[in-house]
């Protein structure tokens, strides 16, 4: 075990030497995860689920507040309702994995493992809906996903991952774009005020929108390497799916009508990104806001006359204030070991208390935001650790947003963007013609991709530097997972 416990407070790869095996390192040393028997799939451990647990409940809490109940949908669907909507299936084809057979016998139909689950809903819905007086359906899901990727890492992309998916029935295209935008707001709200991580919304190029959609809203946020990360997405499905499922209703003039739909989703990939936009070389930094434990209380020399009840009043001090407290009383361990501990976990702030401590009336704070410590009226302790918390929240956000923006660079050469892009040097805003073989080809050239057509658009020229035409938007380009 003490072997064990030294390796686990190793000094883990430097993120600037290679970033992909920090990644890996943090979410191995901080006991997020662990890996499955079966290849790409990944196994969530109660530290990491704590956190996906935390995303959910102000998620959740906002879906209920918009007017959202929650259900849940079977995860196997046969084969022929998945091809009625061909777009959709021709878009998820190379990921299913399907059910072929049930105990000894082989099944008459196959099934698919849900990557989505638009048509098992549609068909629901078309059971369910038939007048006008029922509109609008607002239903959620949290469930988990299969996708059969070849390439994976923990949570960024794995063959199953877990997710909500919001799937709403409207009687008019402009309710449902307006469900489509709110939802794409509250992700950003979520996103920007829980896990300290700037986005940029808007629009999904006709190339990289959901497949069967007839628009897709997403937010795209910028990662510690320069590279975009997809956080949240959210589609106006307008007539496709309806029609394509006979989901028809009797409107308010008696006559038979298709209701406009709208699917909107964000997965486990939130914790990646917060991993990759947050975390330094001594490990993971997590939000307060999101941080299964905002506090950690360390007792020094707890073998002392009063120590241990000093830190358990601290304890129950700060959890009278609604702070989400732990005290390690454990005696296997040195207080110097847990310290690495607690900042490879990222735990946003630690309290050592010991014998010296209480006879001054202080204890010692240690940020992990910015590794500053500094000491703390005991009697003060309730009251100024809620503001230490916030602060260090806010300025989370704030060196993260800095550093998106330090990364961010107009694109008005192609020779130039090509050269950044292939050292990765972060996010470009470009003026493009619209083409989607000028799209395609930025693509080829530089493996970037158009992340958004953002909804607060710059006028940065008029043409398009990839090919020379007439330019119709600004875009953010760039690589991404």
């Amino acid at each position: 075990m003490k072997n064990e416990k030294t390796e686990f407070v190793k000094d883990i790869t430097n993120m600037e030497d290679d970033f992909a095996q920090w990644y890996t390192d943090v979410i191995k040393k901080a006991d997020l995860v662990d890996y499955s028997p079966v290849k790409g799939f990944m196994v969530i451990k109660p530290y990491g689920y704590e956190i996906w647990e935390n995303i959910q409940k102000n998620l959740d809490k906002r879906f209920k507040q918009t007017g959202h109940k929650n259900c849940y949908f079977p995860l196997l669907i046969p084969e022929s309702l998945l091809t009625k909507e061909k777009e959709h299936v021709e878009g998820f084809a190379p990921e299913v994995a399907w059910v072929t057979q049930g105990g000894n016998e082989t099944l008459g139909e196959r099934l698919c493992v849900r990557p989505t689950s638009e048509t098992i809903i549609c068909y629901m819905y078309s059971k369910w809906l038939n007048s006008y007086r029922q509109l609008p359906f607002k239903y959620n899901q949290w469930a988990n996903v299969v996708r059969w990727e070849k390439t994976t890492r923990p949570f960024l992309r794995t063959a199953e991952f877990l997710w909500q998916e919001g799937h709403t029935l409207h009687e008019t295209q402009e309710e449902a774009k307006e469900e489509a935008l709110t939802m794409l707001d509250i992700y950003k709200e979520i996103v920007e005020e829980y896990l300290a991580i700037p986005v940029i919304t808007g629009t999904k190029s006709e190339k990289e929108k959901f497949a069967g959609a007839d628009k897709t809203y997403t937010i795209e946020a910028l990662m510690h390497d320069g590279k975009a990360l997809q956080s949240g997405t959210s589609h106006e499905l307008g007539q496709n799916f309806a029609k394509a499922y006979d989901i028809t209703y009797q409107d308010r003039n008696s006559k038979l009508a298709y209701p406009f739909q709208t699917s909107w989703g964000v997965t486990t990939r939130l914790i990646g990104a917060l991993i990759m936009v947050h975390g330094d070389n001594r490990g993971l930094v997590v939000p307060p806001r999101i941080a299964p434990t905002q506090v950690v209380i360390v007792p020094i020399q707890m073998n002392k006359e009063g120590v241990l009840d000093k830190a358990n009043e601290i304890k129950n001090s700060l959890i009278s204030k609604g702070i989400r407290v732990e005290l390690d009383d454990d005696t296997a361990n040195t207080p110097g070991w847990k310290f690495n501990e607690y900042e490879m976990k990222g735990i946003p702030a630690r309290i050592e208390i010991g014998p010296r401590d209480i006879q001054n009336g202080v204890a010692t704070i240690s940020r992990r935001d910015t590794n500053e410590k500094s000491t703390i009226e005991l009697d003060k302790i309730a009251d100024e650790i809620p503001a230490l918390l916030e602060d260090i929240q806010k300025g989370l956000f704030e060196k993260a947003k800095k550093r998106r923006d330090e990364m961010t660079f107009v694109a008005t050469d192609f020779d130039m963007f090509k050269e950044r892009m292939a050292n990765n040097q972060g996010l470009a805003k470009a003026m493009w013609c619209g083409d989607p073989q000028c799209e395609e080809n930025i693509k080829k050239e530089t493996a970037a991709t158009i992340r958004c057509i953002p909804t607060e658009q710059e006028h940065l020229g008029d043409v398009c530097p990839f090919c020379g035409k007439p330019a119709k938007h600004m875009v953010y380009i760039a690589k991404a997972y």
